[in-house]
């Protein structure tokens, strides 16, 4: 079973039709289907695989690294994909190269980046303040 979430990339780059790009992304809901569409006559890369919103708007591509794997799990068919989240440089999407329903992934824990670290010896510890010279 692969289960991946792809980096979607290419947000800033303008749609010959349409609402732009990042327009879109600020749209898609998590859960929500998205389509990839592999892009053979593609000058800049015959392995391109588009990525397209539920309502038919590009959002961007799936990175160079995994185009290739993408592309060929299309050509034999059964991939599905949902949009995950928004990013920085695009989006996440979540695919299934299996024939089964993506599914969101569990959400990253908030407590990731709380002092002090659950279970860590040193939550006591503190550094010595620094006192004005008299």
């Amino acid at each position: 079973m692969k289960r991946l979430s792809l980096a979607v990339v290419g947000a800033d780059h303008p749609n010959k039709k349409g609402p732009t790009r990042r327009f879109e992304i600020a749209l898609c809901l998590p859960g929500e289907p998205v389509h990839l569409v592999p892009e053979p006559k593609n000058p800049v890369d015959p392995q391109a695989v588009a990525v397209y919103s539920d309502r038919h708007i590009q959002i961007g591509y799936i990175r160079a690294e995994r185009a290739q794997l993408i592309g060929s799990a299309l050509s034999r068919g059964g991939v599905s994909a949902i949009f995950q989240e928004k990013a920085q440089w695009g989006a996440i999407v979540r695919a299934h190269l299996d024939g089964t329903e993506p599914v969101l992934p569990e959400p990253n824990d908030s407590r990731a980046f709380d002092w002090p670290p659950p279970g860590s010896e040193d939550a006591d510890w503190w550094p010595d303040e620094i006192y004005p010279d008299d």
